[in-house]
């Protein structure tokens, strides 16, 4: 079969360029899966996102690199099979390095290619040598191969390539130092100098297929007859079509049981600490000089340390949680995952590719928005992007195990698995909706996918990759939450008749609780119809943590005398509860539960939305979330009441 592919243009004068710079910049390309990522952590010390799946490098990551007596910029560009892709990241890589103005493209290309899939980086390799571009080969995952049982010559191999090559392992740092040094001979006037091999036919790509099937030929030796490996002995039940869904759930199911039962000692202890030593030794200095118990007062103690103090609360379990799934990542299990439920997305006609930003949701769904460039057809891209927000991102969480262990102190772990199933559902639901209304004639993309073998995890890199998101949440809780915060204080001190001052007012006579109060009566069908939980939604907007937040200021500000502890706190949520549902709290639980799953996430997802698919769908996904969670809590309570 003839292969026919665009041959991207690489105007001539690529290879005569000089930078002037003196901190040239060097690109670091792959296939997807290749170790790339890993790489580029390994020889930077950034700290990107390491995944084993096509996307995860979305944007361009950026570090400083050392390489002989110079010091360069490295890019970590998105993965591409070639430069002739056709989906928005692989089209940002080709045109970062073939379609940018002379002095600002790369002054090298490190590539790297996989030892046990030698052929799929050997395309792209060959389509830049056609450019001119100077060029650095890093072989990774020769441990892999040799145990398939093939053996590769680098040194034949960089004679065949006539270019630098170098076996390198990111995850031990073997290699690196001469990596390093090729990169440094790369950039000399010499190897700059270069001049292009013939391309292929505009029209006819064999060449280069067959280019590179003569180069693996030769440079790839069978040391022994290929043999079964527990990589395909475990993903003969791993991605079974009946134990493959199971065994995932049960992983799932493991995680959170595992995440909110060693997490609770510790959430005891943090919150011990803010109500006692922290509120005191933070508000007697300001007692001491003469403030009181003045608005400031209450604002350091019942707004910025109850409630940003609370949310504090939760790092051990979003730590616990970011590293149980940086396990399952790092092992390759979640690669095997998203194969899994490829299959069932493809069966209710959902787009195959489109489950691997929807993983990426369930961590935070602002890059998992940006993940959708990963998929070619724009109604794809768009599709996701709406279904995105119904994935509990770690966000959630927090409100999630918040009102379970209020209400369900014996099963916070269960409730929490039962909301990411109902997540999961939800998605699944919606988008055969949206597919057989607005998207009728869309057709279906396979999942590319290659999968990894199983490894056992390094603790470095489980360590690194679980600071990053565990960072990220702090960052959000030093950040937005206190813009809430003082938010909601601000409008807990405005007064709404003339009997109180500012600063100075019961909080159900402030302009919080009017607001609030206004909203309450719609969430009556659905069993919450206070002002302290819609208040608690509506600051949500922000950011899903605030609901934690809000409720802890509130409930503080509102009756002081009240330490502000989980356990107090969870005694005046459930009265408020009970007496809003008629009794079924229980049923009121669950239903502000499902409205969290599906409402809005937060104002940096709408963002994210409105930058990738636009205002319009942005404002009609709003539309969605609102209607679905509405629709989807009062059916919960309305059913849960008869069963409470």
């Amino acid at each position: 079969m003839t292969a026919t592919l665009n041959t991207p243009s690489c105007h001539g004068d690529t290879a005569r360029r000089r930078r002037t710079s003196s901190s040239p910049t060097i690109a670091l390309i792959g296939p997807p899966n290749v170790g790339k990522t890993t790489l580029f952590n390994a020889i930077s010390g950034a700290r990107a996102a390491v995944g084993n799946w096509p996307g995860t490098t979305i944007d361009v990551g950026r570090a400083t690199w050392r390489v002989g007596a110079r010091t360069v910029e490295i890019m970590d560009l998105p993965g591409a099979y070639s430069l002739d892709g056709i989906s928005p990241d692989e089209q940002l890589t080709a045109a970062l390095l073939l379609d940018a103005p002379l002095d600002e493209r790369p002054a090298a290309v490190i590539v790297a290619v996989s030892a046990a899939r030698l052929s799929t980086g050997l395309y792209l390799f060959r389509q830049l040598r056609e450019c001119g571009v100077p060029l650095v080969v890093a072989v990774t995952m020769l441990d892999v191969a040799t145990r398939r049982g093939a053996r590769i010559d680098v040194e034949l191999l960089s004679g065949l390539l006539d270019a630098e090559v170098v076996a390198v392992n990111p995850r031990t740092g073997t290699g690196i130092d001469e990596l390093a040094a090729m990169t440094s001979r790369a950039l000399t006037v010499e190897a700059r100098a270069r001049r292009p091999v013939e391309a292929a036919d505009s029209d006819d790509a064999d060449r280069r297929f067959d280019w590179v099937a003569e180069v693996v030929t030769a440079a790839v030796s069978r040391i022994a007859e290929q043999r079964r490996t527990r990589t395909d002995r475990l993903d003969r039940w791993v991605m079974s079509p009946i134990v493959g869904p199971l065994a995932f759930l049960a992983a799932m199911w493991l995680v959170f049981q595992a995440t909110t039962t060693l997490a609770a000692p510790l959430q005891r202890l943090i919150g011990a600490v803010v109500s006692g030593p922290l509120t005191k030794g933070t508000t007697t200095p300001l007692t001491t000089i003469g403030l009181g118990r003045g608005w400031f007062v209450q604002f350091v103690s019942d707004g910025v340390i109850g409630g940003v103090g609370l949310l504090l609360s939760f790092v051990p379990l979003m730590a616990l949680m970011f590293g149980l799934l940086a396990v399952l990542e790092d092992s390759g299990y979640l690669a095997r995952a998203a194969v899994v439920a490829d299959r069932a997305m493809r069966a209710l006609g959902l787009p195959g590719q489109a489950f691997l930003p929807l993983i990426v949701g369930f961590g935070c769904n602002v890059p998992a928005i940006s993940a959708t460039r990963v998929l070619a057809d724009s109604r794809h891209r768009v599709m996701t992007a709406l279904l995105v927000p119904f994935t509990s991102c770690s966000a959630r969480l927090t409100v999630y195990v918040l009102v379970a262990s209020m209400f369900f102190p014996s099963n916070v772990g269960n409730v929490v698995f039962v909301m990411y199933i109902a997540s999961v559902a939800l998605v699944l639901i919606l988008g055969v909706v949206l597919r057989r209304t607005l998207w009728r004639t869309i057709g279906q993309a396979p999942l590319m996918l290659e999968l990894p073998p199983y490894q056992a995890p390094r603790l470095r890199l489980l360590a690194a990759s679980t600071w990053m998101r565990l960072r990220a949440f702090l960052r959000t809780a030093g950040g937005v939450i206190i813009v809430a915060v003082a938010a909601v204080w601000l409008l807990q001190a405005i007064p709404v008749d003339g009997n109180h001052g500012f600063g100075n007012v019961p909080v159900k006579d402030s302009a919080y609780a009017a607001t609030a109060g206004a909203v309450a009566p719609v969430f009556e069908l659905a069993g919450f119809g206070d002002w302290h939980a819609t208040g608690a939604l509506a600051a949500g907007f922000v950011a899903k943590e605030a609901v934690v937040s809000s409720w802890a200021q509130t409930y503080a500000t509102e009756r002081p005398t009240d330490p502000h502890t989980p356990g107090q706190l969870a005694n005046l949520v459930r009265a408020d509860f009970t007496a809003s549902s008629g009794g079924h709290q229980n049923a009121a639980a669950w239903a502000f539960l499902v409205f969290v799953l599906a409402y809005t996430p937060c104002a940096a997802t709408l963002a994210a939305q409105r930058r990738e698919i636009g205002g319009k769908l942005a404002a009609f996904g709003i539309v969605v979330q609102l209607a679905t969670a509405w629709t989807l809590a009062v059916a919960v309570f309305q059913i849960g009441r008869w069963f409470g």
